[in-house]
């Protein structure tokens, strides 16, 4: 990629740093802090699910509106909201206000994820589209992998409002950079749309397609995370040693993301072939750690599933982006990432019910199953990355 678009695009990298950092290192804390600050185990699991209800309900809506007003505005009023949202949780520590500040904290996101999706697809030529957002998901893919250590790190040294305090910063840090360095994004005139209209255009193959691809990676990343920690720990690997699991998928993610854009750009590694092999990969890292769940095996499904993620996640973006005309690029973005949060929340819940009823195993198994037939479908049904 030229260096005058890593310098653009470097405020966007920032930002999606923030939200993954914000979602999973927050998300730590609070379990490991649950008892000293007040949570019981059910308002835990409401204070942790407040942050994806909010992306769930509003993502679109944000999408729509940088559209409406332009991408750069949306961005850093979404920074902005998060770094207050944050500084809410830091000077006030109780259960409520924590509450508070994550809904706000997901509502933030909400505005400024979608946005600097549309962003990254407009700011870029099309011939680097693949790499560009193959390097955003490789940052936010840090922040996955960084962020529950980084909160842990912070809690240890200065309790909760520490780790408030540095997503404040950070995303105050994140709001300047956009509003000083990413050019302005012009708005482009639209026309009417009707609900007809919306409707065929969210229920078009070139939507449809890889927002199923992006579904089943989420999902399946949402499983990983939660089961194979759980296998690690059962297997004899302890706490650290189940958490660095996670952290081998997510370092083999923002490694494979740059390369597999790279690849599509040239050519060389085609949406079909990519989004399909990518979730091939996946159900092969699932089914390893449900059949085999012993340390070696474990680490070797953290890669491969952090290697699917890593293929098929900015090949998806990058279609989604080439078959999106610019005037409405942040309303497909936001319902794109609305699909993400539906398979995020869709994959651990199938994989909990099942394995509730039957085996661990079981559970991860169906979840496999459902990323093979997504692969299927990504295999026969995707199209070459033409505007219908």
């Amino acid at each position: 990629m030229p260096t005058t678009n890593r310098i653009r695009l470097g405020p966007l990298y920032l930002a999606g740093f923030t939200t993954a950092f914000g979602a999973h290192g927050v998300a730590a804390a609070l379990g490991v802090e649950t008892e000293d600050i007040g949570l019981s185990l059910l308002g835990f699991g409401l204070v942790l699910a407040l942050y994806d209800i909010a992306e769930v309900i509003l993502k679109p809506v944000f999408g729509a509106l940088s559209d409406r007003i332009g991408v750069k505005p949306v961005i850093i009023g979404g920074l902005v909201g998060f770094a207050v949202a944050s500084a809410v949780g830091a000077f006030f520590p109780l259960p409520i206000w924590i509450g508070v500040a994550r809904f706000a904290q997901g509502a933030a996101a909400s505005a400024f994820s979608p946005a600097s999706s549309a962003a990254v697809a407009r700011l870029v030529d099309k011939s680097a589209t693949g790499r560009s957002f193959g390097r955003y998901g490789s940052w936010k893919s840090l922040g996955y992998a960084l962020g529950p250590l980084l909160g842990a790190f912070l809690v240890w040294w200065a309790g909760m409002p520490a780790l408030f305090v540095a997503l404040a910063v950070l995303a105050a840090a994140a709001a300047l950079w956009v509003a000083f360095a990413m050019p302005s994004v012009p708005v482009l005139p639209r026309k009417r749309v009707t609900l007809a209209d919306l409707g065929r255009e969210l229920g078009s193959r070139s939507f449809l397609v890889p927002t199923l691809v992006l579904a089943a990676t989420t999902g399946a990343l949402g499983v990983a995370v939660g089961f194979l920690p759980l296998l690690a720990t059962q297997a004899g690997l302890g706490p650290i040693g189940g958490m660095a699991t996670v952290t081998v998928l997510a370092l083999v993610s923002t490694g494979i993301q740059p390369w597999a854009g790279r690849r599509h750009d040239s050519g060389a590694l085609t949406p079909r072939v990519g989004t399909s092999a990518g979730l091939v990969a996946i159900a092969a890292g699932l089914g390893l750690a449900a059949l085999l769940p012993v340390p070696v095996a474990l680490y070797g499904s953290a890669v491969l599933i952090g290697a699917g993620v890593g293929m098929a996640t900015p090949i998806a973006f990058a279609h989604l982006a080439a078959a999106t005309p610019a005037d409405r690029m942040g309303r497909t973005m936001g319902s794109a990432e609305l699909g993400r949060e539906v398979g995020d929340a869709a994959g651990p819940l199938i994989a909990g019910a099942i394995g509730a009823v039957s085996t661990a195993a079981l559970g991860i198994g169906a979840v496999a199953v459902g990323v093979t037939a997504s692969a299927a479908v990504a295999a026969t049904a995707l199209r070459s990355p033409v505007r219908e």
